[in-house]
């Protein structure tokens, strides 16, 4: 590196990076003032003010120049040409360094789950900006860009939503992935996507979580869209059920909005339509469900209570995720670990939430239904390094002695003692929850179990169940409609990994989905061998 002694410019340092071409210029009097019109072609501007670097060891000034020019990581073809462009920012997720002796805090996965443009996103965004895992200036960066293309409000959503698809049409499809710290616990953010047509790629989400967050609208109009029949708050709760959350919060976003003005009336019309309906999906308004007012483009009442609200005396949303009694979670279980995604980065990697079991770096563990044994490599639990997890955590796994064409999602990950069942017919109880005509044997469906997807067919309906008493018929039943309870026989097109729901509820609980709607939930009863 050199540095010039004056670039043209009274008491001015020109410091120019001759592997990069181009340097940037400070005043040496006040070292905050930087020049970006500068007599020198080298000159560039920089947004980091030199005050702010921490104290040099050994006296290493150039050496402190250099990393900080490293940082900032600008083009070098734009400098040369002389243009003043502000430097891309690139979010880097924080990660809070760990004591060495301190314990491993609690691993909790929320979903965001509601109607389209309830606010999920955005709150998602939100919540990372209250907690320091987005900067501020990362986020001016995406506001500046939101307000060229007239989009103002969605700027916050860009946390999560990352690709220019989401981003252009301001709806989520893939699921989001963010993570944040509270004193007590570690949370990871799934963000759902609330279109109808991405619904599967929502249960892949709902099926890793242990908390659900239902994102309703309080604007006069939109909440009204989303619980009809037809939109996706109704859906998303029922479907959340089914994917075994215990826990739901429902936020009632956008109440800063000019026709709610943080009206309690609003707030209790919508918690009055709700409840009756959590309650026939399988919820305890009492223990399982709390509410609470929000705005998630203000932030109010996400980290602290809201000032327009003296009515609301609970927590706000961030220390009351804070003070939930902690999972149970089963260490000592065998190793199972629903696979949701995978791909090719220098070997096999592959993601997925560890359902139960603990496993460490170069443990030996089986794929199945395939029987492939592989070899962990190396172990990212929300993106950090580590030798060893538990259950209920988040992971990135680099494979060995497997290549990423042999593995679909909805594979599990087991340990050579215990190995996960599998097969292709099984009974299940199923209830029937929107269907116009009946349902006969012979009827195809798509089954969504775990992380798995797969296409199956109603082989035989065995007996039907009194919905109150739990009283099986005693004669077979011809066909099934809307809102019975029946027992039947089910096999898919392929082979599949389950269980009982019994046995372990996480892998025995499904839907079964039909033209873009779900039309039933169920739970395994019991696994039929196949006959040779």
């Amino acid at each position: 590196m050199t540095v010039f002694p004056q670039c043209g410019t009274a008491k001015c340092l020109v410091v120019f990076k001759a592997s990069l071409s181009f340097g940037f210029c400070v005043d040496l009097c006040s070292p905050l003032v930087i020049h970006t019109t500068c007599a020198n072609r080298w000159c560039k501007m920089i947004m980091l003010p030199l005050t702010s670097a921490p104290p040099m060891e050994n006296g290493d000034a150039e050496m402190a120049t250099d990393d900080t020019w490293e940082q900032k990581g600008s083009e070098p073809s734009k400098a040369e040409e002389g243009m003043e462009e502000e430097e891309e920012v690139v979010p880097t997720p924080k990660v809070v360094p760990t004591q060495p002796n301190a314990p491993k805090k609690e691993h909790v996965n929320v979903v965001f789950i509601g109607h389209v443009d309830a606010g999920k996103s955005t709150i998602g965004g939100q919540i990372m900006y209250l907690t320091g895992m987005v900067d501020k200036r990362t986020l001016e960066k995406y506001e500046r860009e939101a307000k060229e293309k007239n989009r103002e409000t969605w700027y916050l959503s860009w946390a999560l939503d990352t690709n220019q698809e989401e981003r252009d049409k301001g709806k989520t499809v893939e699921v989001g992935r963010a993570y944040f710290e509270t004193e007590e616990k570690h949370f990871t953010i799934l963000d759902a996507p609330g279109h109808k047509s991405f619904v599967p790629n929502m249960i892949g989400g709902a099926s890793q979580a242990d908390l659900a967050v239902l994102v309703i609208s309080a604007r006069k109009g939109e909440f009204e869209t989303g619980f009809e029949k037809g939109g996706q708050t109704r859906e998303h709760a029922m479907l959340a059920k089914t994917a075994g959350v215990k826990h739901l919060i429902v936020l009632v976003n956008k109440m800063d909005d000019p026709t709610v003005n943080w009206s309690l009336e609003r707030y209790e019309e919508c918690k009055e339509k709700l409840v009756p309906f959590l309650k026939k999906v399988g919820f305890n308004p009492r223990k399982d469900v709390h509410f609470m007012p929000c705005s998630g483009l203000t932030g109010a009442n996400l980290k602290e209570p809201a000032e327009y609200c003296p009515w609301y005396t609970g927590l706000p949303f961030i220390p009351h995720l804070d003070s939930l009694p902690n999972f149970s979670r089963s260490s000592d279980g065998p190793v199972r670990l629903p696979i949701v995604d995978k791909y090719k980065d220098m070997g096999t990697v592959i993601l997925g939430k560890l359902e139960s079991g603990s496993i460490s770096k170069a443990q030996q563990l089986v794929m199945m239904p395939n029987r492939h044994t592989v070899e962990l490599l190396s172990l990212l639990s929300d993106d950090v390094e580590t030798d060893d997890a538990g259950p209920g955590e988040n992971l990135k796994l680099r494979l060995k002695g497997i290549e990423e064409e042999e593995i679909l999602p909805g594979f599990i990950l087991c340990n050579a003692e215990n190995l996960c069942h599998t097969g292709r017919t099984f009974d299940a109880q199923i209830v029937i929850i929107e269907h116009k005509s009946i349902i006969c044997p012979g009827y195809n469906a798509v089954l969504h179990i775990h992380t798995c997807i797969e296409e199956v067919q109603i082989t035989a309906l065995i007996c039907l169940v009194d919905k109150k008493t739990g009283d099986k018929s005693k004669t077979r039943p011809r066909f099934v409609k809307q809102d019975q309870v029946c027992i039947a026989r089910l096999r898919t097109a392929g082979t599949i990994c389950l269980e009982t729901f019994k046995d372990f509820p996480q892998m025995g609980r499904f839907t079964l989905r039909d033209e873009g709607k779900t039309i039933a939930i169920g739970k395994v009863l019991k696994l039929v061998a196949e006959k040779d």
